[in-house]
């Protein structure tokens, strides 16, 4: 089972949503990847995943064009609102999936708000993915 998570800046989001997913699942192949990446990782999002017992400090901000040509189960992209670019991906693709999550790192207020802001959305990212891993990929795996 291979799955591709993709954003635009594969910083925050996706990032997290790489790690959920990984940890459900050891034998799950899970890569993120970004239209526009930025080359380093979200320090916030790896707090927060850390404090739901995630490393993801581990992994790198890759470019979606390193992934084109290979196969995948499932493609799924997690940018949120209608003004984000979200990528196409055009590859050899069993299942695309789109599910949206807003950009905490758009939030705007107190370091507190800000903090809460990433863990509503780290919290969002998980119980999706959750569902998405008991609903359809646990069933898929053999």
């Amino acid at each position: 089972m291979k799955v591709l998570i993709l954003c635009t800046g594969n910083s925050c989001r996706s990032q997290m949503a790489h790690g959920f997913l990984q940890s459900f699942d050891e034998r799950i192949t899970v890569c993120s990847a970004g239209t526009k990446a930025t080359g380093k990782l979200n320090p916030k999002a790896v707090e927060v995943m850390r404090e739901a017992g995630v490393d993801i400090s581990h992994h790198t901000s890759d470019q979606v064009d390193m992934y084109l040509n290979d196969e995948w189960d499932y493609v799924i992209t997690v940018c949120g609102g209608a003004n984000e670019t979200c990528p196409a991906f055009l590859g050899k693709v069993k299942h695309r999936l789109h599910i949206g999550f807003d950009d905490p790192s758009d939030a705007i207020g107190t370091p507190e708000f800000v903090m809460s802001e990433y863990r509503r959305v780290r919290d969002e990212i998980k119980t999706a993915f959750r569902k998405l891993y008991d609903e359809e990929i646990k069933q898929l795996i053999k």
